[in-house]
């Protein structure tokens, strides 16, 4: 399936919502009260610090910023890239296009360019992978929803992704840019899941590093080209 790019487009990646990362809500509320409008919202991955379809503590606590993805979802064509952080999401948002890890890159076209997009956690070391089909095993969340009594594990992840330290800024983006432009067999490469926000261009390809919405407090529209925009 190749989805069609449509000018106005927005991405957003990386917002890890929580107490202490509130800016994904801010840009829903914004987009529901049209300050913001587009005709197409790429989430990119990791926009809960946490959740997964099966984590009844985790689905709670976000239950607000579900609801509100869901109604715009009515008026906007909304796609969900799964991240590392979020998953088996599909039961949550019904009429979204979710795309588990396992089914991207996806791609999309935009006149006469091939457009690659995943979160970013793919083209990974065999051992990663492993464990990305472990933590993803819906048997394994029902198992440990059942022995999460008064939501003791749930509480216990939440505080330590709350404290974790995610900004930070490469030393040498080029070389990491171009080394996964050779992944991918596309003209343009959109990721998030590192948290750069930044460009690089080489022989008529072009990667793109959606800003993190938690530490950049920016976002990426699509106008032709893709233009960073202060949240």
């Amino acid at each position: 399936m190749c989805l069609n790019l449509k000018k106005g487009a927005i991405f957003v990646a990386d917002s890890h919502f929580s107490e202490v990362n509130v800016e994904f809500l801010s840009f829903l509320e914004k987009l529901k009260k049209k300050e913001i409008e587009t005709p197409q919202l790429f989430l990119m991955g990791d926009m809960f610090d946490f959740i997964s379809g099966e984590s009844r503590y985790f689905v709670k606590i976000n239950q607000k910023l579900i609801d509100i993805i869901n109604e715009l979802s009515h008026n906007i064509e909304i796609i969900y890239l799964e991240g590392n952080h979020d998953y088996n999401l599909q039961k949550l948002f019904p009429k979204l296009k979710v795309y588990k890890r396992e089914s991207q890159p996806i791609f999309a076209k935009y006149e006469n360019k091939t457009i690659a997009l995943a979160h970013g956690d793919i083209y990974t070391p065999k051992g990663y992978d492993i464990y990305c089909k472990i933590i993803r095993n819906s048997a394994l969340l029902i198992f440990l929803n059942f022995i999460d009594f008064n939501y003791w594990l749930s509480k216990k992840i939440y505080n330590k992704l709350i404290k974790k330290s995610i900004c930070s800024k490469m030393k040498d983006f080029d070389s990491f840019a171009k080394k996964r432009l050779s992944y991918y067999n596309s003209d343009i490469v959109v990721e998030g899941h590192f948290h750069q926000g930044k460009h690089y261009e080489e022989k008529n390809k072009l990667y793109v590093n959606i800003p993190s919405l938690c530490c950049n407090k920016k976002y990426t529209i699509f106008d032709g080209k893709f233009i960073t925009t202060q949240l």
